[in-house]
């Protein structure tokens, strides 16, 4: 087993260069929303128990299987629940899978708001040809309502989704980017498969399906699956989410949500670096870290291969898993369910009324913690 200063992280990130919920059930058929856009100066989102879209009334919808862990009783704060997405302000489809395209897409998350879709009754998956960005001056919600029908693919080719306000091209809306309040990412509902983030190189990768910087990000009733970002890197990671920087370091919220098959660096789901987490009534199965060498990297190696499920590095920052199951994740090094190293040995892990089981770490990992490696002020089971 490795000496914890053998794999103590040494990137710290600093400004703006650096850095039992029930299932979703698919709401009764009524009349749908127009679907044209809507003026973007409609209402704020406010949170919500009923969060999705009223869909096309001529065949009774049909649900993907639900996300998450339906045995998860972990409550969930307001701020993390879905958003109510009944008035929208812009509408992807016209009531058949033809109008559900990439580029509807791509132009509704540009414009900002609450996105829903009206693609018909069936599922649907959408092959992004783009990666959809978000823009920091639209806004200052944008949110992304699938119904529970519609799944965003990556097509093994691109990253599908992102979020930088410390990109220019996305516009600067303030002089503090690494630390702004908006804009608030919620993605709700959705599938996201088959992203890929190899290659990308801003910001130093990673983020098969979603990257944010900066803002808020949160993550309810969705499925994640089959996402990959680079196989080789010391801190490069999530294969399904990547994160760095949240405004005052609020947590990104995943929520009664599932992250299966994903394969990075690190982080075979979620990666952040100096981010803070709270995952409730989640499913992680079946994801790898699959490079080599830890980090920092060993002479000879690439580095990399840490936290099968979850890679945080960082120095102040907490993360909380409740209600969730963490099972049969791998990782080549360290923590084949959570790597959790706080530089400053600040940081918290805090884990309750969860499973971990048959996580395996070829590495090292935290002496009587089965699957995790943590370096940090509190361990809290």
């Amino acid at each position: 087993m490795a000496t914890a200063a053998a794999v103590t992280c040494a990137l710290i990130l600093s400004g703006c260069a650096e850095a039992k919920a029930p299932a979703f059930v698919a709401p009764s058929p009524s009349a749908p929303p127009p679907a044209t856009a809507v003026a973007s100066s409609g209402p704020t989102p406010s949170a919500s128990a009923s969060p999705s879209p009223t869909p096309s009334a001529s065949k009774k919808p049909r649900a993907l299987p639900s996300p998450g862990n339906p045995d998860g009783g972990a409550s969930v704060p307001a701020e993390a629940r879905a958003v109510d997405t009944r008035k929208p302000d812009r509408v992807v489809g016209k009531g058949t899978p033809a109008g559900c395209t990439s580029a509807a897409v791509v132009a509704a998350v540009a414009a900002g708001g609450v996105i829903t879709f009206d693609c018909g009754p069936a599922p649907v998956t959408i092959t992004m040809k783009a990666t959809a960005k978000v823009r920091n001056d639209h806004g200052p919600d944008v949110v992304l309502d699938g119904g529970g029908r519609v799944t965003l693919s990556g097509g093994g080719r691109r990253r599908i989704l992102y979020q930088n306000t410390c990109d220019q091209a996305q516009r600067f809306t303030t002089s503090h980017c690494q630390d702004q309040p908006t804009p608030r990412l919620t993605v709700q509902n959705l599938t996201f498969t088959e992203g890929n983030a190899t290659g990308e190189t801003t910001e130093g990768g990673g983020g098969g399906a979603i990257f944010v910087r900066g803002g808020r990000l949160k993550v309810v009733n969705s499925r994640f699956t089959a996402n990959r970002c680079d196989g080789t890197g010391p801190d490069l990671g999530g294969a399904a989410i990547r994160v760095l920087s949240q405004s005052r370091n609020r947590p990104v919220y995943v929520v009664h949500s599932t992250f299966t098959g994903g394969r990075c660096s690190n982080g075979g789901a979620l990666s952040s670096i100096g981010v803070s987490w709270t995952v409730l009534n989640s499913v992680f199965t079946g994801n790898k870290a699959i490079g080599r060498g830890a980090n920092p990297a060993r002479g000879g190696t690439p580095g990399g291969g840490s936290g099968g499920a979850i890679y945080t590095d960082g120095n102040a920052f907490a993360v909380t898993v409740r209600g969730t199951v963490i099972r049969d994740n791998h990782a080549n090094e360290g923590g084949g369910a959570i790597f959790f190293v706080s530089n400053d040995r600040t940081g918290t892990l805090t884990i309750g009324a969860s499973t971990l089981r048959g996580n395996r770490s070829d590495g090292f990992e935290t002496s009587g913690q089965p699957g995790i490696f943590f370096l940090g002020a509190k361990l809290n089971r």
